[in-house]
Order: C-alpha cells, then structure tokens, then sequence
C-alpha cells in the first residue's frame, strides 16, 4: 500500500524531509535519474512537486506513470487561513480542492475535486496525537494567484468557501483523477492571506512542516 506524498518547493520539502528522517530511515530512489526518497517502513515516497498548478500536475503525473504499486497521493505543503477559526500552524485537511482562478466572459468556471471518502474518514477517526494544532476538515482553494490582502482574501473565501487557499492542489487533484489514483490535499496554515503573508510565511514555515511531518506519520499508522 505505497503512498506518494508531492511537496511544491524545497523550501517546504527540506524540513519536512529533515523531520521525517528522524522518526524513520529513508533511502534515495531515483526515477530516470531524478532523485526522490524513499522510506521503505512507512512504504511512502516523498518528492517535489514545483510552483503553480501546471507544474505539480506534470510532476505528480510523472510520478504516477514511474512509480509501481501507488495506492494513494497527498499534496502537502504551507496554505493561508481564509477563516478566522483556523489559526497559525493549524492544519486543514481538504475534502474537496476548488480551483478558483479560471476567468471567463461567458460564465463562472469553478472545478471542484472531491477528496478519496475513505482516506477522509481514516483521518477523521484517527484524528491526532499533537496538542500542537488543531485539525480542520474543509474545502481547499487552489489557483495560480497570490492571496495576499483583504479584497482578495474576501473574494475567494467568498467564491469557494474554503478554509484555506494554496497553488498547486488542482494540479495535484487533476492528475490523480485522470489517474484513478485517490487523492487528499493536506495543507498546514503558514499565515493569515493578509498583507504579513511573505513575512508570516517565511517565519512559520519550519515550524510547520515538522507538523506536517509529525501528523502524516501518525495517519500513516493508522492507515
């Protein structure tokens, strides 16, 4: 029962992955000569994913086309809270990702990708074992765009009434889909989507990733 868990950027990879490899042994594994690491008790795959939707769903393709045996995807990485109950560090589990950027003249485009059921009731059941954070089950808004004040804050919490907003989750979504492979986007809660969103993010984010690392360890046992 493989998972392949895609990070965007390095900067949220490294510490996640520093994280993990204290808790257990991993290994590289390459895949046409790019690396990515392997944690053979967890059976889990840990790799990069890139920034913006097109390039996490060209990526996490590639990984669905390489890799044998995967039984689900996660895309993790650091979200802005568009709901005043989900604070820093909190962390959102999206039952649905919604992209939220796709503009037309003609009509409202909002794709929408549920979450795998099953996955979702595991990890709703199982909940956490850290008094770190607290966990939110929700929608998750996923575009190309930086939500980073009031007036855009308010219009994509409007718009999809997620939780949180982040870039790369559709991406993720649409390749599992066309893959048949289930899928969660897991986001843990870097700043507010205010205009302290650059300077929260860079500050919270180490932080939050071990968190991440910490929760998707313990899912994992469960599952």
């Amino acid at each position: 029962m493989a998972t392949l868990i895609v990070i965007p950027t390095k900067i949220e990879l490294n510490p996640f992955l520093e994280r993990l490899k204290s808790l257990s042994v991993g290994e590289p594994f390459i895949i046409d000569k790019r690396e990515i690491s392997y944690f053979p008790r967890l059976e889990l795959y840990v790799a990069p994913g890139g920034l913006g939707k097109a390039q996490f769903a060209v990526q996490t393709q590639f990984y669905l086309d390489h890799i044998d045996g995967l039984e689900r995807v996660f895309c993790l990485g650091a979200a802005g809270s568009l709901e005043v109950n989900v604070k820093l560090f909190d962390i959102v589990i999206g039952v649905k990702t919604i992209e939220h950027d796709i503009k037309t003249s003609r009509k409202q485009l909002i794709p929408c990708f549920e979450a795998d059921r099953e996955l979702i009731e595991t990890m709703r059941r199982c909940g956490s074992d850290s008094g770190n954070f607290t966990l939110h089950f929700g929608p998750i808004a996923s575009g190309d765009e930086e939500v980073s004040c009031e007036e855009s804050k308010e219009r994509v919490a409007g718009r999809t009434k997620a939780l949180a907003v982040a870039w790369e989750g559709a991406g993720g979504a649409r390749a599992c889909q066309f893959s048949h492979v289930p899928f969660v986007e897991i986001r843990g809660i870097s700043d507010s989507a205010d205009g302290e969103t650059h300077r929260d993010f860079k500050q919270n984010l180490k932080v939050l990733m071990v968190s991440l690392a910490d929760y998707i360890s313990f899912v994992l046992a469960a599952l």
